[in-house]
């Protein structure tokens, strides 16, 4: 097992990615190169920065890597407002993911304050 596969954050961040493949794939097909790809991939990144972050050599790196992590948080969850806005998603799962990047938010800005020792 990998260092970054241990921590709470990582496994909180690729649940999220599953939660977005799922809502995203319910999309309308003619949005499967515009929001539907972007909201995957944002997702995606989440974890993949975290995973990559871990693997560097300084607090102060993976605290960097962390950052671009929060970064595409905050990006999956506009795609979702605005799949929400054009009722994209089914009633009640835009609070839903809401919910989820809220806690990842929180779990990643207290990863980031530990290792930047705050």
């Amino acid at each position: 097992m990998f260092r970054f596969e241990k921590l709470d954050v990582w496994q909180v961040a690729v649940e999220f990615a599953d939660q977005v493949y799922a809502v995203t794939g319910l999309f309308p097909s003619d949005e499967r190169f515009g929001l539907t790809n972007q909201a995957r991939r944002s997702a995606v990144s989440i974890s993949a920065n975290i995973a990559e972050g871990s693997g560097r050599s300084t607090d102060k790196e993976f605290v960097r890597f962390l950052e671009i992590a929060y970064g595409s948080l905050m990006e999956t969850v506009s795609h979702l407002k605005i799949a929400e806005r054009q009722s994209f998603l089914e009633t009640g799962k835009g609070a839903e993911l809401y919910e989820t990047a809220d806690r990842l938010s929180r779990m990643l800005s207290g990863l980031r304050n530990h290792r930047l020792g705050n």
